[in-house]
């Protein structure tokens, strides 16, 4: 599935980090995951690291597609406004669902800091009004999660303008949030599986899956077998395909990176995620090395070559509005991409079983803005599956919630 457009910068600044074979012959195992981008590699990795044989496969290189396009902004907030998830699913299943994501956000902290060298920094992630009519919902917003203990701060115009240097009707300020490489941080990951023992295999397609009544064979384009007990299917927007009904709707996003700019000339920004209220968001971000990354200009597009043909110009775009916002900011566009995204009806992701398949498949679909975060969440969920223990998230994320 051709997942990405242009130039990533992760994958221009990085290079090849990690490669590994093909599979060319039939394998056993406990648990296959299908996908090795960042969700199939933090799902291995939760795996493994509690006694788990767990093999790998990707039907192209290993963090080469989504995850390569992804423009990482690690939060807490779902696309869904807290207040707009309580009158679908209740309060207390999206407080439950906003709380568990503010954990996932420290818990894959911990997780950078082991594999080091990722580019992980702590941010504030400012969530400002795109419009001056939406200040009366981001306020709404705010006093919901406020009175329900989240870290947040609420800034007026004068505020804003005074801390962030860009004009607003409002905005709130939100804790913890992050940024890093997400490609860097899954190549660290998959190095260390593969060092600690975990088979991994590339350019592997899956053409087929069996489920029997005590395990699953799944056949790839090449004729190999690979039979497991169980099955993750983490392969990103190319799992719908294993799926009766479609649970998202594809969409694409677009961004650049700029060149390199000054300490002083970045300001707040250096650790500061800015975001905007409408829809579809722009988004900021900088980089370790000094760099502005800006997103945005998402469309319903699911077509590769017409992806192919929009990128530089909505890279023009996402520049004349990141300007507009910040004229301060001397941004140089160096590589400009663009990459497939999903999205499902209420902004939450779906992991867990199938009725289509039963138990021993399960899926890891972490569709959503914070799909990274989400993965966080999903890999404790799906452990917690495989071993047969209890979970408060099954339901909220699983494919019997109603939305």
């Amino acid at each position: 599935m051709d997942v990405r457009s242009g130039y990533p910068f992760w994958t221009v600044k990085n290079g090849l980090l990690a490669g590994f074979p093909s599979l060319q012959q039939d394998r056993r195992c406990e648990i296959a995951v299908i996908g090795a981008g960042v969700t199939g590699a933090l799902v291995a990795t939760e795996l493994a690291a509690h006694g788990h044989e767990v093999l790998l496969l990707d039907e192209g290189a290993a963090a080469w597609g989504s995850t390569a396009a992804s423009t990482a902004l690690i939060q807490y907030e779902i696309d869904t406004h807290l207040t707009d998830l309580a009158r679908l699913h209740g309060e207390a299943a999206a407080l439950l669902a906003y709380r568990a994501c503010a954990a996932a956000v420290r818990r894959l902290g911990d997780i950078a800091r082991r594999c080091r060298d990722v580019g992980w920094r702590r941010c504030d992630s400012v969530y400002y009004a795109g419009r001056p009519g939406h200040a009366k919902r981001l306020a709404e917003e705010f006093a919901l999660r406020k009175r329900h203990g989240f870290d947040v701060e609420w800034l007026d115009a004068a505020r804003l303008r005074e801390r962030y240097g860009f004009a607003a009707a409002a905005a709130i300020v939100n804790r913890p949030a992050a940024a890093l490489d997400p490609y860097r941080l899954t190549c660290r990951l998959l190095q260390r599986l593969h060092r600690d023992g975990s088979e991994i295999y590339e350019r592997s397609a899956i053409e087929a899956i069996e489920v029997g009544r005590r395990d699953v064979q799944l056949r790839t384009r090449d004729g190999c077998l690979v039979r497991a007990a169980r099955v993750v299917i983490a392969a990103g927007y190319a799992s719908q395909r294993w799926l009766p009904e479609r649970v998202a709707r594809n969409r694409s996003s677009y961004a650049f990176v700029s060149e390199p700019i000054a300490t002083a000339a970045l300001g707040p920004l250096r650790d500061t995620l800015l975001w905007e209220s409408s829809r579809p968001y722009l988004y900021l971000r900088s980089t370790r090395d000094g760099r502005v990354i800006v997103g945005g200009e998402d469309d319903a597009l699911d077509l590769p070559a017409r992806r192919d043909r929009r990128v530089a110009r909505k890279a023009c775009r996402l520049l004349a509005r990141a300007q507009a916002l910040l004229p301060q900011l001397p941004l140089q566009p160096a590589f400009c991409w663009g990459g497939t995204f999903a999205e499902t009806n209420d902004g939450l992701p779906y992991f867990g079983p199938h009725p289509h398949y039963g138990p021993r498949v399960l899926f890891a679909l972490a569709y959503g803005g914070n799909g990274i975060t989400f993965s966080v969440l999903g890999a404790e969920l799906l452990r917690a599956l495989v071993e047969r223990r209890a979970h408060p998230l099954r339901t909220l994320f699983g494919f019997g919630r109603e939305h």
